[in-house]
């Protein structure tokens, strides 16, 4: 893998300096992606095969994982995870995996998909969870423990990791937002049993949309191949280029599901790898600016990165008070954040939760503020003064 850690050229100008400024804007190379997409029509292949296992490949390398498997979803892979693992240790409906409140709710929807109980427990300074706050919870029915690198940060994993272990938890990495994170100078993926990322269009590595689910054990790699080929034991692309004359012959194992990623997604996808490094670069000077710019300013708290973290920055996050007033007054300047994440105990399906009051405190005062590899000094230096003003 080349070193793409220099600032990569874009296809594509940054945005001018009075235009609106969105939270994501994707990039992608245009003509690179065209020539990978291309390849696929040409040799008329673009499902399961070919570019996905080129690009399980890659990411191996990339990440030094030993194992990867290219998914249509991270959703999709948070759920296999759950399934897998339960499959595995023979978990019984009802039992309880602990998570966050601070998620996008496909982590906790994952938990409800096969009737197993979310337990939230709460967060701390990195918005991620608290390991004193996940030991409390634990109970004779806890199997695991879901931990979201919120933004592309660690936080505390490396305790949540230790926890896991002596309790005799498995440890779920829902790695949604850290592509590129590395943690003590290796790229994260490797602290639990199974770690799950995401390449829909808004995240670091963008495609349309897409996952890669990264087990431990190459046993639960190879069964979870099965289970996203609708429990097929062969997939298409292997019965067709295979050597067996009865090469139409499968069996089918079990119930499974239609959640395997594409080759036109890979495509994309091992593009956008070639640059990641490079444009995480980007994001974390834009974060270095975002500090400079919002540095004492009253009213306005900066959410840190945890040490030994170099994050993939998909993420920066301020807390302000009058959260909602002060995102419709930068709306009114042409700036246009997001909030990460409400309160999952705020919606009606998770109200019966367990009380997280710094989770609920940050979402009533999280902003995440414009992050994207076409903004320059100056927008961050626009969004700061304008942040500032409102606030102030």
């Amino acid at each position: 893998m080349p070193n793409w850690r220099a600032r990569a050229p874009r296809d594509e100008p940054p945005l001018m300096s009075d235009a609106p400024l969105h939270l994501f804007v994707p990039v992608f190379r245009v003509e690179e992606c065209l020539a990978e997409i291309r390849d696929c029509l040409e040799r008329g292949w673009t499902g399961l095969g070919y570019k996905t296992a080129q690009f399980e490949d890659a990411w191996r390398r990339y990440t030094n994982l030993p194992h990867a498997h290219f998914l249509g979803s991270a959703t999709a892979g948070l759920h296999l995870a759950v399934r897998s693992l339960k499959d595995r240790f023979g978990w019984q409906d009802g039992d309880e995996i602990i998570s966050t409140p601070l998620t996008f709710v496909s982590t906790n929807h994952a938990i409800v998909y096969e009737r197993l109980r979310p337990v939230f427990a709460d967060v701390d300074e990195y918005l991620c969870l608290d390991p004193g706050s996940v030991a409390s919870r634990i109970t004779p029915r806890t199997r695991a423990v879901i931990f979201v690198g919120l933004g592309g940060n660690t936080g505390r994993l490396d305790a949540i990791a230790a926890l896991c272990r002596d309790r005799g938890l498995q440890l779920i990495l829902d790695a949604a937002h850290m592509t590129g994170t590395r943690l003590h100078g290796r790229h994260v993926g490797a602290e639990g049993a199974v770690s799950v990322f995401s390449f829909h269009a808004v995240k670091n590595l963008p495609t349309a949309d897409a996952g890669m689910i990264c087990f431990a054990d190459a046993d639960l790699d190879t069964a979870v191949r099965h289970w996203t080929w609708l429990g097929i034991d062969k997939d298409t692309y292997s019965r067709t280029h295979s050597d067996n004359t009865y090469k139409w012959h499968y069996d089918v194992e079990h119930v499974g599901f239609k959640y395997h990623g594409n080759s036109i997604m890979a495509a994309l996808a091992l593009i956008a790898l070639k640059y990641v490094d490079a444009d995480n670069a980007h994001r974390r000077q834009l974060a270095a600016w975002y500090d400079e710019g919002l540095a004492g300013a009253p009213g306005i708290d900066t959410v840190p990165v945890a040490p030994g973290c170099e994050s993939a920055r998909h993420l920066y996050q301020v807390l302000v008070d009058r959260r909602d007033e002060v995102m419709v007054a930068l709306n009114g300047r042409q700036i246009f954040p997001g909030v990460h994440y409400q309160d999952n105990a705020r919606y009606r399906m998770y109200a019966d939760q367990p009380p997280c009051p710094r989770a609920r405190r940050a979402s009533e005062r999280v902003i995440s503020l414009p992050m994207h590899v076409r903004l320059t000094e100056s927008d961050v230096q626009r969004v700061c003064e304008a942040l500032r003003a409102i606030v102030r």
